[in-house]
């Protein structure tokens, strides 16, 4: 018989296989290669307001240049060829194009004479508890922002509706203005993801608290360990964007708006000092559950070890008089055998009692 090969797990069969290729090169590296690109424009100023949902990329090449400001959020980005299109319109550089398109690209900002570029992550739960990080790019010019974003789905609805409803002063503000609340809009949904993870934590405490303890708590803690890492490294680099951002010196971006990117920064800080107590307190959620089930060993341990000093003795003056030995003094005498019960209830009792005294029962 020939014996199986086990199969040798690894981790790294889970990541995608990246080619190597020349600097600049646009090449989609996420897994999300069976979506459409889809544009969703809108075009805007203090009294004009106009939206735009289409898949053809050449819709959005006629609104550079205009007295409005315009905001084009691209949804998909396995199309690498359109991708470059509209890149080449806009004149942003090969390497921003392809860092467009790089999903595992660390958050960053890059400034340029014409634009600045900023890789973010979007981080959100759907309505069945999954987490998700995408990874999102923006371009702030004279008058437009661009956003690629992996799929559809965002946090950018209320955004939205204040721009249709020319809600607060968005559409009185440029689109340095418009950066901001993008970004202010992926920062206040940290704080609903970290509300979410604080939850989380609080229901594995509860259980390990009430000794309700499941059989997969030890995968959901492990679950949480890796949202956490997740969110951490989406945090604290942009918690350096949003520094560099604010003490960026650039005509694209008016000093007013720098007031908001200071908030902006209060903001992330908040967020990351956040993780950092999650952080602690899931790792330490681990440890709890050791020990609890320390305590469990320890107390089935207790009740062995009590159950063995009490047999201890009687199994002792049993065997003296199980002995095969003929001339035994006891075994003629007529009570011997109901002393012995007698003698063994009172070892029993006394034994009792003095686990009792010691609170060890």
């Amino acid at each position: 018989m020939c014996a199986k090969k086990k199969k040798k797990r690894t981790s790294i069969s889970r990541l995608k296989k990246t080619d190597n290729h020349v600097p600049g090169a646009v090449k989609y590296t996420g897994y999300k290669t069976g979506t459409a690109t889809k544009l969703e424009i809108i075009d805007y100023s203090k009294d004009k307001y106009e939206h735009i949902d289409t898949e053809d990329i050449d819709v959005a090449f006629g609104f550079k240049g205009t007295d409005k400001v315009t905001w084009i959020n691209v949804n998909g980005l396995n199309n690498s060829s359109e991708i470059e299109r509209l890149g080449d319109y806009y004149k942003l550089h090969p390497l921003i194009q392809e860092d467009i398109v790089t999903v595992n690209q660390r958050p960053k900002i890059d400034e340029y004479d014409d634009y600045l570029f900023i890789v973010f992550k979007m981080l959100h739960y759907n309505k069945e508890g999954e987490f998700f990080n995408e990874h999102v790019s923006l371009v702030l010019g004279d008058g437009y922002v661009l956003t690629f974003q992996e799929a559809d789905g965002d946090v950018f609805d209320d955004l939205r509706d204040r721009l249709k409803n020319a809600k607060g002063r968005i559409r009185n503000a440029g689109a340095d203005y418009l950066m901001f609340a993008i970004l202010d809009a992926v920062i206040d949904n940290y704080f609903s993801v970290i509300e979410v993870m604080s939850e989380k934590i609080e229901i594995i405490e509860d259980q390990l608290f009430d000794d309700d303890v499941e059989d997969d708590i030890t995968k959901e803690i492990q679950e949480l360990k890796k949202e956490i890492l997740k969110i951490r490294r989406a945090v604290f680099p942009l918690r350096e964007v949003v520094n560099r951002l604010e003490k960026t010196e650039t005509p694209l971006i008016e000093e007013r708006t720098n007031n908001y990117i200071r908030d902006l920064y209060d903001h992330i800080i908040q967020v990351s000092e956040s993780v950092d107590i999650y952080r602690e307190m899931i790792w330490g959620l681990m440890d709890m559950y050791m020990t609890t089930i320390s305590n469990k060993m320890n107390e089935v341990m207790k009740v062995l070890t009590i159950m063995a000093s009490i047999f201890i003795p009687l199994t002792f003056m049993a065997g003296i008089y199980g002995m095969n030995f003929e001339y035994i003094p006891e075994l003629k005498f007529k009570y011997g055998y109901f002393i012995l019960w007698a003698a063994m209830i009172l070892v029993f009792c006394g034994m009792l009692y003095y686990f009792k005294r010691k609170k060890w029962l």
